[in-house]
C-alpha cells in the first residue's frame, strides 16, 4: 500500500507498506482523498518541527533536550476522506460502503479504531473533497472560540490562508465585524466572498494604523501568519486591553516581535489556541471532537463553501513535486488534496 515518506528534509518519496491486519473494534478504510495541512507539514519537510529537536515530555508539558520524532518520517497528514472497505464482526459502526472522515495519514489504506469514526459518516449526496477540511475547519473553529467573540465586535484576521478564510467565515458567522488581511490579493478576493466586511493588503502599510482611523483599534486580533512580524502587528492593532488570539504555528526565535512597546503599555491579552485543546474555560462544554462536527455540520448545511478553497488536486505519485510546490511557492497554493486513485 502506498503511504508517503519524509526521507530526509526537502526529500519526499511514495513507498510502500504492507496492509495492517484487522484488529477487533476496528474497520479498515479504503483513502480517496487526503488533504495536506501546509503549515505544519512544512515543518517536517523542512526540518524545523521542534518535535525533531526536542522532546515533548507529555507529563510535564515541558519541551526537554532530547528528539520525539526522527526522519524517516511515514504517513503524517491529517486531513484524510475514505470507503470503509471492511470492518472487524463487532463492528456496526460506521458501516461498510460509508465514506468517513478522520486522520490516518497520507496512506492508500488504513485499519482505524471504529470508536474513532463514530459520527464521521459523510451525508448521502456530499462531496469526498469536503470532508478534507474536518481538521483545519476544527482548528479555524478553535481559534474563533478563544477570540470569545460577541455580536458586533471588531475582528481583524492576519494570513487568508484555508485556515484563515474559514476563520474569516466563523467569525462573520459568529457576529464579528471582519477585516482581513494578508498580502495575496486572491486571498483578499475570497476573504471579501466569506464575508469580510473589508479587507487590508499588508504590502500597503499597517494594519494598525488603518483599524485606528476606523475604531480605536481592533476588540481581537486572530493570528494566522504563523510570523512574529505578524503577532507584533496583530499586538499592535489591538486596543487597550484587547485580545490576540496566537494561532499560527511560529517558528525559530521571535525576531521581530517587542514586547516592551504595545503589548506592555496596552496591557494586551495573548491567547495561544492549538488543536490539542480548546479554550481553557469551554473545555468542560467543548473538545476537538465537537469541534470537527460542529464544522462539518455547517459544511453540509451550506453555511460554508469549501469548494472555493482548494487549489490543487494531485495524483499521490507526484507527492514529492506537490511538497516542492508548497515550499517554495507557497502564494500559488491553497488547498492542496492528494488523489489515491488505482
Amino acid at each position: 500500500m502506498r503511504v508517503i515518506t519524509f526521507e530526509q528534509p526537502g526529500r519526499v518519496r511514495v513507498s510502500l507498506e504492507s496492509p495492517a491486519d484487522l484488529a477487533p473494534g476496528s474497520v479498515r478504510v479504503r483513502t480517496i482523498y487526503s488533504g495536506v495541512s501546509a503549515g505544519t507539514e512544512l515543518t517536517a519537510y523542512r526540518g524545523t518541527n521542534p518535535y525533531l529537536n526536542r522532546h515533548w515530555d507529555t507529563e510535564r508539558r515541558l519541551f526537554v533536550d532530547g528528539q520525539t520524532h526522527a526522519y524517516p518520517l511515514t504517513g503524517w497528514g491529517y486531513q484524510e476522506v475514505g470507503e470503509v472497505v471492511e470492518a472487524a464482526p463487532d463492528v456496526a459502526d460506521p458501516p461498510v460502503g460509508s465514506i468517513v472522515w478522520g486522520i490516518w495519514g497520507h496512506r492508500a489504506e488504513a485499519v482505524v479504531p471504529a470508536e474513532k469514526l463514530v459520527g464521521h459518516v459523510m451525508p448521502p449526496g456530499a462531496d469526498p473533497l469536503t470532508g478534507v477540511f474536518a481538521r483545519v475547519g476544527a482548528i479555524a473553529l478553535n481559534a474563533v472560540h478563544a477570540s470569545d467573540v460577541h455580536l458586533g465586535d471588531q475582528i481583524a484576521i492576519f494570513g487568508q490562508g484555508v485556515i484563515g478564510l474559514l476563520a474569516t467565515r466563523l467569525a462573520v458567522l459568529s457576529g464579528a465585524r471582519v477585516v482581513a488581511a494578508d498580502a495575496i490579493p486572491d486571498r483578499l478576493e475570497l476573504a471579501r466572498r466569506f464575508g469580510a466586511a473589508e479587507v487590508f493588503d499588508v504590502r500597503s502599510g499597517s494594519v494598525a494604523e488603518f483599524m485606528r482611523k476606523r475604531v480605536e483599534g481592533a476588540d481581537t486580533v486572530i493570528e494566522l501568519s504563523g510570523t512574529h512580524q505578524g503577532l507584533h502587528e496583530a499586538i499592535r492593532t489591538v486596543r487597550k486591553g484587547g485580545r490576540v488570539v496566537a494561532a499560527g504555528f511560529y517558528q525559530g526565535d521571535g525576531v521581530g516581535l517587542r514586547l516592551g512597546e504595545e503589548f506592555h503599555h496596552n496591557q494586551v491579552q495573548l491567547v495561544s489556541s492549538q488543536i490539542g485543546g480548546v479554550a481553557s474555560w469551554l473545555a468542560h462544554r467543548w473538545d476537538v471532537e465537537r469541534l470537527q462536527r460542529t464544522f462539518m455540520a455547517l459544511v453540509h448545511e451550506g453555511q460554508i463553501e469549501v469548494g472555493d478553497l482548494i487549489s490543487h488536486v494531485v495524483p499521490v505519485e507526484r507527492a514529492a513535486e506537490a511538497f516542492d510546490l508548497i515550499d517554495k511557492h507557497q502564494s500559488e497554493v491553497l488547498q492542496l488534496v492528494f488523489t489515491f486513485e488505482e
